[in-house]
């Protein structure tokens, strides 16, 4: 038997996930130091933490207004997705693997769900890293405790693909699974998700907050020696707000008549996917062309992504299809704030509301 501590569940209920990840403290490198050793390759991503910043009170009124807004749009395709599952797996209990940290608040809202409608299943928040790969321990441990059938991997949304290739590329050749990996997401703008709510680049309330409303974690960090690690954000406390979503989202679930959600044509939207893969991938070709990108790492689509990247990174340029739109409001706020140039650019982002490339700072 696997040695299985330390797992915790953060500020969420016992029930609603069970992080398998290890709690440290690590002394905190400045945004602007770390985006140097990132690009100077001395230093991955994942060996370093910047300190995140206390929510502004104007970013705490947009999260507000994105989640009152939003909610019942999340309750509604939540219970698509949670009965779609629940067709696709029939007797099979389902084991949701969500990736830490933007898969986390979509998985917890999937097991509320599973469990309303009388499906057996389990969460856990697992590690995986860009050019690193996946927690092996941690996925060991799922495996060992339900085996590889029932495992669905959940994240938030997709940008340009870049954690699907490497989930894709973690999963190739082990045994128990198949060749596309079965990942689930709220939004599928890159067109690279097995299942999907939706295509469009919406803002997602929990899509636009950090450890506030992902359990307050931060994003994990890469260990080579038993769990990913990850730290809790005790400073951030006070703004809580994962656990208040999770419920109103629940709440508004259990509103909706379930002969009134339609299950997901996985089939049908396999032709659509294909379509948005491509012109995604066209997208980051043609960005990279314009503004001189060699590294396609620097480019961050999609709304969500494009406001943690101004959060966290060194941004150079924040484009937007159009200024005006409400949903990029906080992006444009906080690029405003940063002093980073932003630019209106209609169709050239295609199916994406928001692109912020990050700053060439070598």
């Amino acid at each position: 038997m696997l040695n299985i501590s330390p797992i915790f569940s953060g500020s969420y209920r016992h029930s609603d996930v069970e992080f398998l990840l290890k709690p440290v403290t690590i002394e905190f490198t400045s945004i602007e130091e770390k985006e140097a050793l990132i690009q100077s390759g001395k230093m991955h991503y994942s060996d370093m933490l910047s300190q995140e910043p206390e929510p502004t009170q104007y970013h705490l009124d947009l999260f507000n207004k994105a989640y009152t807004i939003g909610a019942k749009r999340l309750a509604k395709e939540v219970m698509m997705l949670a009965v779609t599952l629940a067709k696709e797996y029939g007797n099979t209990p389902i084991v949701l693997a969500s990736l830490v940290r933007a898969g986390v608040p979509l998985g917890v809202m999937l097991q509320r769900a599973l469990t309303m409608i009388g499906k057996e299943s389990y969460h856990y928040g697992i590690s995986i890293i860009r050019d690193r790969g996946i927690d092996e321990t941690a996925l060991a441990v799922i495996e060992e405790r339900h085996g590889t059938e029932g495992i669905v991997w959940v994240d938030g949304w997709t940008g340009k693909g870049a954690i699907t290739n490497e989930l894709t590329k973690a999963l190739n050749g082990r045994a128990g699974y198949p060749a596309q990996p079965r990942l689930v997401v709220l939004a599928d703008p890159c067109g690279c998700a097995w299942m999907s709510a939706t295509d469009d680049d919406w803002l997602i309330p929990f899509g636009i907050m950090g450890a506030p409303v992902s359990g307050m974690i931060s994003r994990s960090l890469y260990s080579d020696e038993g769990f990913h690690h990850c730290m809790v954000c005790n400073h951030l406390s006070e703004y809580e707000c994962g656990l208040s979503l999770a419920n109103a989202v629940e709440q508004c679930c259990q509103e909706i008549e379930l002969s009134d959600v339609p299950p997901i044509d996985i089939k049908v939207r396999d032709s659509i996917k294909a379509k948005e893969w491509e012109r995604s991938k066209a997208i980051m070709t043609l960005l990279a062309e314009r503004y001189d990108i060699s590294s396609s790492n620097r480019i961050k689509p999609g709304i969500a992504e494009a406001t943690r990247a101004v959060l966290r990174r060194v941004p150079d340029h924040v484009l937007v299809r159009s200024i005006n739109d409400p949903d990029v409001s906080l992006l444009v706020y906080l690029a405003k704030e940063k002093g980073v140039e932003i630019t209106e650019v209609g169709d050239l982002i295609g199916q994406y509301r928001a692109v912020t490339i990050i700053k060439k700072v070598l």
